[in-house]
């Protein structure tokens, strides 16, 4: 059996101790029924990288990390109708199997996309995993229609992460709603009004002071970062029966002042739906060649805003620090090895 080579951890730990990544030789995987082998050409970085390395012991030898990819389809299971092998894909894969820091790596076909054309591997890899978290923020969690929200405010706060460019993006081109993203620095707030905030508020300073001097009092929060910091301002700020959708993992949640505006709170987690393989998993394949066409046609743009190199230790190590570093600005993406496999 063909071998590739990966990289993963085997112990959890912070990024600066020895052996915190390492790489190692483990065999190339054989589609199962609904599968694509997948030639990774590009990968992305995710705070869900970072969390799974530092929190979540390999249950074998070691975990192929990395939940971003772009490639080329080299095999397909005996059920897959929407791809054959040369396909260009992107996707997002799934946190229970093998991630993409790897030559290869298995993903189901109903939650990968086609390439956008005009990307390069790389930068198409900065995408998947944060536009569908964005899109299910909005048409999962919020219950919006495409064009809804004339009238509607919604509040990003951290627009200047991964998710939060690429959710200002649709809301600003899928619905009506007014934008207004959350930055704390001079270049941050330049990305976001780059991704098409309509108004920069600072995270940094009383959310709730920010937004009355803006005059505005949104229907819509997605907290994509510090939500336990910043909860009592959203209650404070936020429309009766607006709705809150959050992505991070607060420590503690009070939810007792929702109540008296009855607002509505929900997690996303773009992964629920590969996690339990549930009947609707298709509609992540289909947002994705959604968003392909957005970017082919020069409607949305890459996020990418950092490249790392090539997959290695060294360089998959420095991508790990930069992201906790709390300095990310958009995605930082890394290239895929060239394949030494024949398959």
């Amino acid at each position: 059996m063909p071998t590739m080579t990966a990289f993963g951890h085997r112990t959890t730990c912070a990024i600066d101790e020895k052996h915190a990544l390492v790489s190692f030789e483990t065999d190339v995987p054989s589609p199962g029924p609904r599968d694509l082998l997948v030639a990774v050409k590009g990968v992305s970085m995710n705070p869900v990288d970072v969390k799974v390395r530092a929190l979540m012991a390999p249950e074998g030898d070691a975990r192929i990390l990395g939940y971003d990819a772009a490639g080329i389809v080299t095999a397909v299971g005996d059920a897959v109708t929407h791809f054959q092998p040369g396909d260009a894909v992107y996707y997002a894969g799934d946190l229970t199997r093998p991630g993409s820091n790897a030559e290869y790596q298995l993903v189901d076909e109903r939650i990968a996309g086609k390439k956008p054309k005009t990307l390069s591997f790389e930068d198409a890899a900065a995408i998947p995993l944060t536009a569908i978290t964005a899109w299910e923020i909005l048409f999962d969690s919020f219950g919006l229609e495409q064009g809804d929200g004339d009238g509607d405010a919604l509040l990003i706060i951290g627009g200047a992460g991964g998710v939060g460019s690429i959710l200002i993006q649709l809301a600003k081109q899928l619905t009506k709603l007014k934008v207004i993203a959350t930055a704390s620095r001079p270049d941050t707030e330049a990305w976001v009004r780059q991704m098409g905030a309509d108004h920069v508020v600072n995270h940094r300073k009383p959310l709730n002071e920010e937004m009355q001097a803006l005059g505005v009092s949104p229907r819509f929060v997605a907290a994509l970062t510090n939500t336990d910091q910043h909860v009592a301002a959203i209650v404070e700020l936020i429309q009766p029966r607006g709705h809150i959708a959050l992505i991070d993992d607060p420590q503690a949640l009070d939810i007792i002042p929702l109540k008296f505006k009855a607002i509505t709170l929900s997690w996303e987690f773009m992964f629920t739906r590969s996690m339990f393989e549930t009947p609707d998993m298709i509609v992540q394949h289909q947002l994705l060649n959604r968003v392909a066409e957005m970017i082919d046609t020069g409607i949305l743009q890459s996020t990418a805003n950092r490249h790392g190199g090539a997959l290695s230790v060294e360089n998959l190590i420095g991508a790990h620090a930069f992201q906790e570093s709390g300095k990310a600005i958009g995605k930082t993406v890394l290239s895929g090895l060239d394949s030494r496999v024949k398959l």
